[in-house]
């Protein structure tokens, strides 16, 4: 694994001394670019990016006594904006960059929790020490107590837990006390009603790099899920979030800190702040990791994101830190690769408890629902409250007997009464709702292949993360509903390779035995002699469908963990390498489902709402078929790679009574 304490690479910063270094010549540099009328701001950038911090505070001390003038002032008054907010922070020791930062994401009105969390979660002893005492020199105070006057509950204990600065030093590993730590955290979550919080504050805050690690592993043998599920599923809120950062940055602090710069410039705008503040920190620490994990997870380059993300003097200023692009070298790192391996091993020992959000109504009875229904739907005007308040709050087989009980007891079709009382989303969702997982599915994909164009989109969520048995009950709802068979429609309504992995998929025969490793191995290196370069395209995909649309999801996480080790690469880079369209998607889709599919899904409701419009048929779709199965967890996902809720999004997002349904089935604001 890379953690900071032993980087893959041997120096993992892309910012050094600069060999021919003059302090008074750079003094005198950077007082002629500031000189007269506008600045030079090139001069500037290309000066104070190449030199490392030492020499920065060097340069500063040498304009001091060369011109009697601060030089972070001086810059201060020659730039503006968020390029100055960079080479201000490029020019302070790194202890008061972190004291400043802290500063300003506790004073005023609202607490910076993100900021609060990425420093304490990610520094070490010696670091802690040094952000202590920067804070006190810089603004008179004791940084713990303006930490706990501004921030509660458990999240403030583990703040003042790693302000201490007190972890064990990396070579501490107490081997008898690996099981038992790991033991003791499971006692104090998934063991027991409620949490024990304290325990994961005491061994999270104070156990080693190296020791916590042997834990997380020994942990995911005794609960069958990873540390991070366990998190997800018994904290919430910031506490939640803190410890999900702790514990990401013990297993590998580059990939946490790629994770938190995508999410600075994904979506609309960008956290400048977040993505200033890493570029500034990490680049004579680990940016070369930083970026191979970026590329990793993310399948572009941290530079290409950069690029597509600023502008300017600032721009210029943030790729020089980053220091080259990754995707123009077209290796795939033995470091990232590592990572990816484990990544793989996590997800194949992981059993994920699967939650939904909406449960069966504990005094159920069908009868007062029909009637309350048909009153609701009477006379003039509808009461939409009541229509949701029981549609929304019941299981689909609760509903599936209320639809039973209206036609028995009033001698109406309920679907029929909806339809004419309702209108738009809500019509849709309402009815959606009220049918059953097949028949609803079988309209889903009916829908994504009338009318003009085809929405491959759906048809790849639906075929590829339904299981044998939900795929057979929707293909005979299909023939029932629209005499035809759902194998012809897509026939006729697709081609290619494309339409081959949707039959494929659809005949709901994959194989559901758990992983064999022999096998596996054979698998991968099918996999990997396909690997391309000499392989006919066409060739490629038949082989990848061969074992990506048979084997089971156990089989093929160990195939793609195997496939890391046979070929140094993980297997969503080989797609997007090698394949494009529809194809490409597909077997994305698969991969994606295979290693994590509440991510999967979580990421499908993020692309339905963000930017202009929302997607409601996708939104509709993944709230109604998830709500009993998994939508808790998908949830979680969402939050922790959005950095946002879906409570959120969906609030900001959508109007009305549409709202007011997703909301329920939602579930929660976490």
């Amino acid at each position: 694994m890379i953690s900071e304490g032993s980087c893959g690479t041997e120096d993992s910063s892309t910012v050094a001394d600069h060999p021919d270094f003059d302090a008074g010549s750079d003094a005198e540099a950077l007082y002629d670019a500031m000189k007269g009328f506008g600045s030079d701001k090139e001069a500037i950038l290309e000066l104070i990016a190449s030199r490392s911090n030492a020499q920065r505070q060097e340069i500063r001390a040498a304009y001091k006594s060369q011109f009697g003038k601060d030089l972070i002032d001086d810059l201060k008054y020659e730039l503006t904006g968020k390029f100055e907010r960079l080479i201000v922070g490029l020019m302070r020791p790194p202890a008061y960059h972190d004291a400043k930062e802290i500063k300003d994401a506790i004073k005023g009105a609202g607490t910076d929790e993100k900021c609060l969390i990425e420093i304490l979660a990610s520094r070490t002893n010696e670091q802690i020490h040094n952000l202590v005492a920067a804070y006190k020199d810089a603004y008179d105070r004791d940084l713990e107590e303006d930490v706990i006057g501004d921030t509660s509950g458990h999240f403030k204990k583990m703040l003042v837990v790693l302000l201490q600065g007190t972890r064990e030093e990396d070579d501490v590993v107490s081997e008898d006390l690996v099981e038992q730590d790991a033991q003791d955290l499971y006692d104090a979550g998934e063991a027991q009603w409620g949490t024990d919080e304290a325990k994961f504050i005491m061994l999270l805050g104070n156990r080693s790099v190296t020791h916590l690690q042997l834990v997380f592993d020994e942990y995911q043998k005794i609960a069958e899920k990873s540390i991070e599920d366990s998190i997800k599923s018994e904290l919430s809120g910031d506490f939640e979030t803190l410890m999900l950062a702790v514990v990401q940055c013990i297993r590998s602090k580059p990939m946490f800190f790629a994770r938190r710069l995508y999410k600075s410039m994904k979506g609309l705008g960008t956290a400048d702040n977040t993505l200033i503040r890493i570029m500034v920190c990490r680049s004579e620490i680990d940016m070369l990791d930083i970026r191979e994990c970026f590329r990793l997870r993310y399948e572009k380059s941290l530079y290409n994101m950069i690029q597509d993300d600023t502008s300017g003097d600032y721009k210029r200023t943030l790729l020089k830190l980053c220091g080259g692009d990754d995707d123009i070298a077209g290796e795939f790192f033995p470091e990232a690769a590592q990572i990816a391996y484990k990544m793989w091993e996590i997800s194949a020992m992981t059993k994920v408890q699967l939650r939904g959000t909406v449960r069966p109504y504990q005094n159920f009875d069908p009868a007062s629902d029909a009637q309350a229904l048909r009153k609701a739907m009477k006379g003039f005007g509808t009461d939409e409250d009541t229509i949701i308040d029981i549609v929304a709050n019941r299981s689909n087989a609760q509903r599936q007997e209320i639809r039973q009980t209206f036609k028995s007891l009033l001698g109406r079709d309920l679907m029929a009464d909806l339809k004419s009382e309702l209108s738009k989303n809500l019509e849709r969702l309402i009815l959606g709702l009220m049918m059953t997982p097949a028949e609803f599915d079988a309209k889903m994909m009916k829908k994504a292949m009338e009318g003009a164009g085809t929405d491959e989109h759906a048809l790849i969520e639906i075929l590829v993360t339904r299981n044998n048995q939900e795929i057979q009950e929707m293909c005979s709802a299909y023939q029932n509903a629209y005499k035809k068979s759902l194998e012809d429609a897509i026939a006729s309504e697709t081609s290619g390779h494309f339409k081959r992995i949707l039959i494929s998929l659809a005949q709901g025969t994959r194989e559901e035995d758990p992983a064999d490793m022999a096998r596996a191995l054979e698998d991968a290196q099918v996999s990997e002699l396909a690997d391309a370069c000499n392989a006919d395209s066409g060739d490629l995909e038949d082989r990848f469908m061969s074992i990506l649309c048979t084997r089971s999801f156990p089989h093929l996480r160990r195939v793609f963990q195997e496939f890391v080790r046979c070929s140094n690469k993980d297997i969503e880079q080989i797609i997007k390498k090698e394949m494009s369209g529809d194809i490409k998607n597909a077997m994305f889709a698969i991969v994606r489902s295979v290693k994590n599919q509440p991510s999967y899904f979580a990421d499908r409701l993020y692309k339905a709402m963000k930017g202009l419009g929302t997607d409601d048929r996708a939104l509709i779709r993944i709230m109604v078929s998830r709500s009993e199965i998994d939508l808790f967890n998908i949830r979680k996902e969402f939050k922790e790679t959005h950095d946002a809720s879906l409570h959120e999004f969906i609030q900001g997002d959508t109007s009305g009574d549409y709202r007011k349904i997703l909301l329920i089935l939602c579930g929660g604001e976490d």
